[in-house]
């Protein structure tokens, strides 16, 4: 069973998505909160395994609490709920270990596979406004690299997974991956398990921030012209 926290400061939205989560065998919403005072104080009294997180919330906001959840709570995953008007949170909440992006308006039956799949380790990025997370990490990445990498676990990579790590960093889904490389899906999930270990990063959205931030010396690794 897969315990949530819905956060979202209109009683209408997250009553309604705790009715329909709720309908889900292996979904417990085990609270709802209307800012990020209100998720921290579920944190101390309930063992939560996802939370879907509004980003714009009064006293405090997504961003913030995500930080916050992240640094008292890791192995809580964040899911960070938004419109195409929040571009500007984008970069801080993921920075600071959101699980992934979804945009208001998914439909119930993506939202609950979307929180199985943080829940078993992946990341889910919207696949609607992946291309604007990318191009916005492009715009604000200074010369300090945000995620760093084992030392020399470069050297440990193949080239098909080198291939896998490109396509992440496009932001395609493993469906889309594996059509692309003309692997199966299992197949895939298996060689970003073993990338994720090599490289000793904790989710798809670190090797996604990490391949933008590298894409030009990805692209030269796999041969792209």
């Amino acid at each position: 069973m897969i315990n949530v926290v819905i956060a979202d400061d209109q009683a209408l939205i997250h009553d309604s998505l705790k009715i329909v989560l709720s309908m889900d065998p292996e979904i417990n919403v085990v609270g709802t909160a209307e800012n990020g005072f209100q998720v921290l104080d579920l944190l101390k009294i309930k063992r939560v395994d996802v939370i879907l997180m509004d980003i714009r919330m009064p006293k405090m906001d997504g961003v913030l609490a995500t930080k916050l959840v992240k640094k008292d709570y890791p192995q809580t995953k964040v899911i960070v709920l938004t419109t195409f008007d929040d571009d500007d949170f984008v970069f801080s909440a993921l920075r600071y270990g959101a699980s992934g992006y979804l945009l208001k308006g998914v439909s119930m039956d993506e939202l609950a596979a979307s929180i199985k799949t943080v829940y078993s380790g992946g990341a889910m990025i919207n696949p609607d406004i992946a291309a604007k997370v990318f191009a916005l990490f492009n715009h604000q990445m200074d010369e300090e690299s945000i995620i760093t990498i084992r030392e020399d676990a470069e050297q440990e990579i193949s080239q098909t997974e080198w291939e896998v790590i490109r396509q992440v960093g496009k932001g395609r889904s493993n469906k889309e991956i594996a059509s692309a490389l003309f692997l199966s899906e299992g197949t895939v999930r298996n060689y970003l398990s073993s990338i994720l270990s090599k490289f000793c990063l904790r989710d798809r959205t670190q090797l996604a921030i990490w391949a933008v931030e590298n894409r030009k010396r990805i692209k030269e690794l796999v041969g792209q012209k």
